[in-house]
């Protein structure tokens, strides 16, 4: 008997002084002023970093090199409340190129107050397989998502 291995979500939020259009168009259409130069899975230096705004649009990179590399799908497009877009990347850092085998991101952006609630949550980590913990580990670390999304705000503001 095959034993599925659930790991749990991943989830951070972080609240902006922005409404929640101008919190999703940041995210969205602002991604590449925001994105960390450093977090890219591309063999040369990446020079930006995109989401086309629609279902089924790419999550991209494009590098140095001339060469773009898919590191995710747009699976939901609800400006100005959700979006939720795979994740595939391998557990080594890798395109994993089966949408089938890519864990899930969801952005909810939630009115508060004179702001906006940010809630993150990255899930189905177990369809990388062995590496699934490992890469929930690494996205939940303190340089993982929750201080992605405080450049985020910091972009934002």
């Amino acid at each position: 008997m095959t034993q599925t291995l659930t790991v749990p979500p991943v989830r951070t939020s972080v609240v902006v002084q922005a409404t929640p259009a101008r919190a999703f168009e940041v995210f969205t259409a602002g991604f590449d002023r925001w994105w960390p130069r450093t977090h890219h899975i591309g063999k040369t230096d990446m020079k930006a970093s995109l989401v086309e705004p629609r279902v089924g649009g790419r999550c991209y990179s494009t590098h140095m090199d001339g060469s773009e590399v898919t590191w995710g799908t747009v699976l939901a497009w609800e400006p100005p409340s959700r979006l939720v877009l795979s994740w595939q990347i391998t557990p080594t850092y890798q395109c994993e190129p089966n949408p089938a085998k890519a864990s899930e991101v969801e952005i909810r952006f939630v009115a508060e107050g004179s702001g906006t609630r940010v809630e993150l949550e990255h899930r189905h980590f177990e369809r990388h397989g062995e590496g699934g913990a490992a890469m929930a580990a690494s996205v939940g670390a303190p340089n993982g998502w929750t201080g992605i999304l405080g450049l985020f705000a910091k972009a934002v503001a």
